[in-house]
């Protein structure tokens, strides 16, 4: 009895291991003052981040991941996305991008980012879901689609209801744009990729909320218990997509992070420590959401550096975990 007892304790903490996640950082490149490809590949390594998510094919970040283990989520701009409803064009732009490329260790083609009927992006709509399906195609000519998945960063802002959580729902207009791209998603077994920020959703109602500092569970959802808000809006995404076909599509948090100036009260390097440290903690943990327990949480912090010529808010440019002469803005923290 006390060997079988003893094999089930090391059988459970395998599948724990397993199950547990490193941590990814998002590399955006809006700066004029950021260090190279290669310097920022060697802080990547010498950090312990295993994970990148890049924006574009960029081809000196590919070159300078070459023969190293990161893995990494390339992105497809939203303005690509036309062309790319031409199949042809779909396998060059895997040839050139991810072929060419044999030796980095792609593990996700993001096609779009944050595409939205109700956004600066509403051009884009139509536009993709053929350029998923033709670049998914291509990776499985290629050869390739037991490597990498094909999916498209969404975000928040398509939520016409997300609180409380069970409640998640898209809004009317875009229902119909994104319940064909959630059924592709589960239909080939991929993910769904998911910006999440607690920093945009009003923190200052509830900060504790939002840091994963609060000491006690904040909404009750039909029993499921909520002590913060990163959660609650991951399952809010999780309840509006299954209303669409998608219960099975897991989710892929592909960016999160917390502004450190420029963005009010809340937009401290302080508060922004504790939500790197805090989010970092407890996705790599294995007790998942309320909606979803028992697994740790893929997850891409955003970003790597301040980006001095991001577009947007003035906090947009303040989201960077470390400075752009490579020092690190929190100390350090524990990627995987």
């Amino acid at each position: 009895m006390a060997t079988k007892l003893l094999l089930l304790g090391l059988l459970i903490n395998l599948l724990i291991v397993k199950d547990a996640q490193s941590v990814g950082v998002c590399y955006g490149r809006n700066g004029n003052d950021l260090p190279s490809e290669r310097d920022v590949v060697s802080l990547y390594q010498n950090n312990g981040i295993t994970k990148m998510r890049i924006y574009d094919p960029h081809q000196l970040t590919l070159e300078a991941l070459r023969g190293t283990n990161i893995e990494l989520m390339i992105g497809v701009p939203n303005d690509a996305l036309q062309s790319l409803n031409d199949p042809n064009a779909a396998n060059t732009w895997v040839r050139d991008n991810v072929q060419n490329y044999p030796d980095v260790n792609f593990k996700y083609i993001a096609v779009g980012n944050e595409v939205d009927p109700n956004n600066e992006n509403s051009q884009y709509v139509g536009f993709l879901l053929p350029a998923i399906q033709n670049v998914y195609n291509a990776v499985r000519a290629a050869n390739l689609g037991d490597q990498i998945k094909v999916s498209t960063a969404t975000y928040t802002g398509l939520l016409g209801s997300s609180s409380p959580p069970s409640n998640g729902a898209f809004k009317d207009n875009v229902q119909g744009f994104i319940e064909p791209i959630i059924r592709f998603l589960a239909q080939n077994n991929l993910p769904m990729l998911a910006n999440i920020y607690p920093y945009f959703s009003d923190p200052g109602r509830n900060l504790p909320y939002a840091l994963f500092t609060a000491t006690q569970p904040v909404v009750n959802d039909n029993g499921r218990q909520y002590s913060n808000l990163f959660d609650a809006i991951l399952d809010a995404h999780y309840a509006a997509q299954a209303r669409h076909g998608g219960e099975n599509v897991e989710i892929v948090v592909s960016e999160s992070g917390w502004a450190s100036a420029e963005g009010g009260l809340v937009a401290t390097v302080e508060n922004a420590g504790t939500y790197y440290r805090n989010l970092i903690s407890h996705v790599k943990g294995t007790n998942g959401t309320p909606l979803k327990p028992g697994r740790s949480i893929e997850t891409y912090l955003f970003a790597m550096f301040d980006e001095n010529n991001k577009g947007g808010s003035p906090d947009e440019k303040h989201f960077g975990l470390f400075t752009p002469n490579q020092q690190p803005k929190y100390g350090q923290l524990s990627f995987n």
